[in-house]
C-alpha cells in the first residue's frame, strides 16, 4: 500500500472490516500557532518530545501523546475546505487531580501559562472541578472525585472505582 502515491484512496468491503483496539494513541489538537501553543504547554511544566518538528509538537502523556498541529494543516489533512469554526465543540480533555486542593492550583498554573480560566474550581456533587482553555480555546477540565482510582504512576484504573 505504501508504494501508492499520496492521495490514492483504498477501499475495503464489509467482510474486510476490522475493529480498532480499545485505546487511543494520540490526541491531536489543531492550533493557530504550534509555536505559541507549545510554549503554553511547556509553561504548564510539560516536557516536549524531541521527536516533533516546527509544525508538529508532541507531549508524552504516559503511553499516548498530546500532539499540536496547525489548525489549517489538520483541516486540510481531514479533507475540510476551511479550518474555521466557532462555538462549543462538545469536547474536553480531563486531568484528574490527586487531591481537591490541587484543582485551583492547577487552574492557576494554566492561567499563569497563558490559558484562560473558563470555570473556577467549584464544589460539585461529586468533588471539585474547574475548566481552563488553552490559547486556542481547547477545554481542559481539572477534576477531583473520590471515586477515581489512579495507580502509583497516576494512570487511571478505568475498571475500578472507590466505594
Amino acid at each position: 500500500m505504501l508504494d501508492q502515491p499520496a492521495g490514492h484512496v483504498f477501499e475495503a468491503s464489509a467482510r474486510d472490516a476490522l475493529s480498532p483496539r480499545q485505546r487511543l494513541h494520540l490526541v491531536l489538537l489543531g492550533v493557530a500557532s504550534v509555536e505559541r501553543s507549545t510554549a503554553f504547554y511547556e509553561a504548564l511544566g510539560w516536557a516536549k518530545s524531541p521527536t516533533g518538528n516546527t509544525g508538529f509538537a508532541k507531549f508524552d502523556l504516559g503511553g499516548y501523546a498530546l500532539c499540536l498541529i496547525s489548525r489549517a494543516d489538520l483541516a486540510k489533512d481531514a479533507g475540510f475546505e476551511s479550518p474555521t469554526g466557532s462555538g462549543f465543540a462538545g469536547m474536553a480533555l480531563i486531568y484528574i487531580a490527586q487531591s481537591p486542593d490541587e484543582v485551583p492550583r492547577i487552574l492557576a498554573k494554566a492561567v499563569e501559562a497563558g490559558g484562560r480560566l473558563v470555570k473556577p474550581a467549584t464544589r460539585t456533587h461529586w468533588g471539585v472541578a474547574g475548566y481552563f482553555a488553552d490559547p486556542d480555546g481547547h477545554l481542559f477540565e481539572v477534576d477531583y472525585e473520590d471515586v477515581w482510582v489512579l495507580d502509583a504512576s497516576h494512570r487511571l484504573v478505568v475498571d475500578q472505582v472507590n466505594a
